[in-house]
Protein backbone atom coordinates (compact mmCIF):
# COMPACT_ATOMS: atom_id res chain seq x y z
CA UNK A 1 0.00 0.00 0.00
CA UNK A 2 1.57 3.47 -1.44
CA UNK A 3 1.79 5.58 2.00
CA UNK A 4 0.28 8.69 -0.07
CA UNK A 5 -3.12 6.93 -1.29
CA UNK A 6 -4.69 4.21 0.51
CA UNK A 7 -7.49 2.22 -1.88
CA UNK A 8 -10.68 0.27 -0.42
CA UNK A 9 -9.23 -2.45 -0.65
CA UNK A 10 -6.25 -1.19 1.67
CA UNK A 11 -8.80 -0.18 4.07
CA UNK A 12 -10.58 -3.49 4.47
CA UNK A 13 -7.42 -4.98 4.57
CA UNK A 14 -6.61 -2.39 7.89
CA UNK A 15 -10.01 -3.27 9.12
CA UNK A 16 -9.23 -6.69 8.90
CA UNK A 17 -6.27 -6.55 10.75
CA UNK A 18 -7.46 -4.05 13.82
CA UNK A 19 -10.32 -6.39 14.04
CA UNK A 20 -8.27 -8.91 15.41
CA UNK A 21 -6.92 -6.17 17.81
CA UNK A 22 -7.58 -5.86 21.17
CA UNK A 23 -11.00 -3.94 21.92
CA UNK A 24 -9.08 -1.72 24.17
CA UNK A 25 -6.57 -0.82 21.58
CA UNK A 26 -9.36 -0.86 18.81
CA UNK A 27 -11.79 1.16 17.74
CA UNK A 28 -12.70 -1.36 14.89
CA UNK A 29 -13.08 -4.24 17.56
CA UNK A 30 -15.34 -2.65 19.47
CA UNK A 31 -17.53 -2.00 17.09
CA UNK A 32 -18.02 -5.06 16.02
CA UNK A 33 -17.58 -6.55 19.61
CA UNK A 34 -21.39 -4.30 20.03
CA UNK A 35 -22.89 -6.32 16.57
CA UNK A 36 -24.08 -5.47 13.05
CA UNK A 37 -26.94 -3.09 14.59
CA UNK A 38 -24.67 -0.62 16.16
CA UNK A 39 -21.96 -1.12 13.02
CA UNK A 40 -25.48 -0.49 10.63
CA UNK A 41 -26.36 2.61 13.02
CA UNK A 42 -22.87 4.18 13.06
CA UNK A 43 -23.08 3.54 9.12
CA UNK A 44 -26.01 5.63 9.21
CA UNK A 45 -24.82 7.90 11.08
CA UNK A 46 -22.02 8.84 8.77
CA UNK A 47 -24.36 8.98 5.94
CA UNK A 48 -26.53 11.59 7.44
CA UNK A 49 -23.37 13.28 8.48
CA UNK A 50 -22.05 13.23 4.76
CA UNK A 51 -25.01 14.47 3.53
CA UNK A 52 -24.75 17.35 5.97
CA UNK A 53 -21.29 18.31 4.62
CA UNK A 54 -22.13 18.17 0.94
CA UNK A 55 -25.39 20.50 1.67
CA UNK A 56 -23.13 23.14 3.98
CA UNK A 57 -20.35 21.83 4.81
CA UNK A 58 -17.23 23.12 2.53
CA UNK A 59 -15.04 20.85 0.32
CA UNK A 60 -12.73 19.51 3.33
CA UNK A 61 -15.67 18.88 5.14
CA UNK A 62 -17.27 16.70 3.07
CA UNK A 63 -13.91 14.89 2.19
CA UNK A 64 -13.51 13.81 5.97
CA UNK A 65 -16.90 12.94 6.14
CA UNK A 66 -16.86 10.92 3.26
CA UNK A 67 -13.33 8.82 4.70
CA UNK A 68 -15.58 8.03 7.83
CA UNK A 69 -18.68 6.87 6.12
CA UNK A 70 -16.40 4.26 3.73
CA UNK A 71 -14.70 3.59 7.00
CA UNK A 72 -17.82 2.35 8.68
CA UNK A 73 -19.15 0.67 5.37
CA UNK A 74 -16.04 -1.47 5.64
CA UNK A 75 -16.78 -2.18 9.17
CA UNK A 76 -20.31 -3.51 8.31
CA UNK A 77 -19.21 -5.76 5.37
CA UNK A 78 -16.64 -6.89 7.93
CA UNK A 79 -19.48 -7.56 11.02
CA UNK A 80 -21.43 -9.62 7.69
CA UNK A 81 -18.46 -11.31 6.56
CA UNK A 82 -19.18 -9.16 2.99
CA UNK A 83 -15.80 -8.90 0.54
CA UNK A 84 -15.39 -6.28 -0.90
CA UNK A 85 -14.76 -8.33 -4.13
CA UNK A 86 -18.30 -8.77 -3.77
CA UNK A 87 -19.23 -5.38 -4.31
CA UNK A 88 -16.61 -5.04 -7.20
CA UNK A 89 -18.25 -8.13 -8.89
CA UNK A 90 -21.92 -6.07 -8.49
CA UNK A 91 -20.34 -3.09 -10.05
CA UNK A 92 -18.71 -4.87 -12.57
CA UNK A 93 -22.56 -6.28 -13.26
CA UNK A 94 -23.99 -3.14 -13.23
CA UNK A 95 -21.90 -1.47 -15.26
CA UNK A 96 -23.23 -4.19 -18.22
CA UNK A 97 -26.31 -1.23 -18.26
CA UNK A 98 -27.44 1.72 -18.11
CA UNK A 99 -28.38 3.30 -14.80
CA UNK A 100 -32.00 3.35 -15.48
CA UNK A 101 -32.07 -0.22 -16.64
CA UNK A 102 -30.34 -1.41 -13.89
CA UNK A 103 -32.92 0.17 -11.31
CA UNK A 104 -36.15 -0.91 -13.14
CA UNK A 105 -34.29 -4.52 -12.54
CA UNK A 106 -34.21 -3.81 -8.78
CA UNK A 107 -38.25 -2.53 -8.81
CA UNK A 108 -38.60 -6.11 -10.38
CA UNK A 109 -36.99 -8.38 -8.70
Amino acid sequence: MAEDRITLSDLEQIVAARAMADSASSYTRTLLDKGVGKCAQKLGEEAVETVIAALSGSAQELVAESCDLLYHLMVLLKARDVPLDALHAELARRTGQSGLQEKASRTAR
